[in-house]
């Protein structure tokens, strides 16, 4: 996994990041497997907005 300094922040995080559009849409066990799964390889940056549903309730 690459990373790169986020701005003036100073974290690093991963280059790649888990999308959560329509999330909300799939089937749950799949949904959170697919998290879990890109958690496991690093993937600690998930890309939500307010338009891809309730993305943050099946993530928390």
């Amino acid at each position: 996994m690459q990373f790169r300094q986020f701005g003036l922040t100073a974290q690093d995080l991963p280059i790649v990041g888990q999308g959560t559009w329509e999330i909300d849409e799939s089937k749950r066990e799949l949904a959170i497997a697919a998290l879990r799964r890109g958690l496991d390889e690093g993937m600690t940056h998930i890309d939500t907005a307010e338009m891809y549903g309730d993305a943050e309730l099946l993530i928390a």
